[in-house]
């Protein structure tokens, strides 16, 4: 059996969170390792980052009580965001990345064709060693997620 190693991009918002169920409910099978790593950027207050173990603690937790035959990490890396990501998929040979996208904002969705509040999750899948998703639940009433990859853009999945 091939054991995977699936890393998620988490912080305190709610597409994080749909993120990480997301990966745990339809990529992480049992024996694989569940990365959830939470970036801090440099320069911020250390009453910021001592809450961020709490953060991925209790992510982690959540992740093991809902799926206990996976294997849950958290880490707390505090760095240049896309600098910091690119790396942990590398040095920990990271299978998938997964990552929450925000909901687009429709006036900039039409004048460029992206969410400029994207391009993070654009660039992780453009540049990771890795299969890398971004994943964005469905508005109320719609039921499922929008999945985009280096290949797919808003690929709508019932699930």
């Amino acid at each position: 059996m091939v054991r995977k190693r699936v890393m998620v991009m988490v912080d305190d918002t709610s597409r994080s969170k749909h993120a990480m169920i997301w990966a745990l409910t339809h990529v992480a099978n049992k024996g694989d390792l569940l990365t959830l790593l939470h970036v801090i950027p440099p320069g911020t207050d250390s009453s910021s980052f001592s809450s961020s173990p709490y953060l991925v603690n209790s992510l982690g937790s959540l992740c093991k009580a809902s799926k206990p035959e996976v294997e849950v990490e958290a880490l707390v890396i505090q760095g240049p965001k896309l600098a910091t990501v690119m790396s942990q998929v590398k040095k920990l040979e990271v299978s998938l990345l997964v990552l929450g996208q925000k909901k687009p904002s429709s006036l900039i969705n039409c004048l460029c064709g992206t969410s400029g509040s994207d391009e993070f999750v654009e660039q992780c899948i453009n540049g990771a060693d890795c299969l890398t998703i971004g994943v964005r639940k469905q508005r109320r009433g719609m039921g499922g997620y929008l999945i985009s990859t280096r290949w797919q853009k808003n690929f709508w999945l019932l699930a």
